[in-house]
């Protein structure tokens, strides 16, 4: 059966929590559901064999930090790109940023980005690269987390907005 991206249900989120399990207390799967409900952000799930392989939010409203918000007003954001650990390398990831590009383009959206870890995560910023996002605004990524006694935790990690430009959409 080929893989298949699909926008998350809410049926879908209980599989998640399952096969891609939160490092929170509190389910980053339902949080991400919740913003799609509100219509910030399209959840997408990749699919293979019945069951979910990687994970991403296309975040519409844009990144959340300032440094990045005021160079790039606007600008939707790829989040929380994430692939099952033993699948990755397969393109799966590939085909949800693919994925999240085409709607990008299907709202008009000129460019789209996304953040990485400037020092943590190498692999992700060679697919990046190599999918043709460009180094843009050096930013903190700021974030908090639940963890399992209840104690909420502040992150704060440096890392680098990258941005593509997005083919112009034909005008019929």
């Amino acid at each position: 059966m080929p893989m298949r991206i699909l926008v998350c249900r809410q049926d879908d989120l209980e599989v998640l929590e399952e096969r891609l399990p939160s490092s929170s207390a509190v389910s980053y799967h339902a949080q991400r559901f919740a913003r799609q409900a509100s219509g910030t952000s399209t959840f997408l799930v990749a699919w293979l064999d019945a069951q979910p392989t990687g994970i991403c939010e296309v975040r519409w409203d844009g990144c959340a930090a300032p440094e990045v918000r005021a160079v790039l007003p606007g600008c939707p954001e790829i989040n929380g790109l994430h692939v099952v650990d033993a699948l990755q390398s397969r393109g799966i990831g590939t085909a949800l940023i693919r994925h999240a590009e085409q709607l990008a383009g299907e709202r008009n959206a000129e460019l789209i980005g996304l953040g990485v870890d400037d020092h943590g995560n190498p692999r992700a910023a060679a697919l990046y690269a190599r999918l043709g996002y460009e180094p843009t605004v050096p930013y903190v990524d700021r974030y908090f987390y639940t963890d399992d006694t209840g104690a909420e935790h502040s992150v704060a990690d440096p890392a680098v907005f990258l941005v593509k430009e997005l083919p112009p959409r034909p005008h019929l």
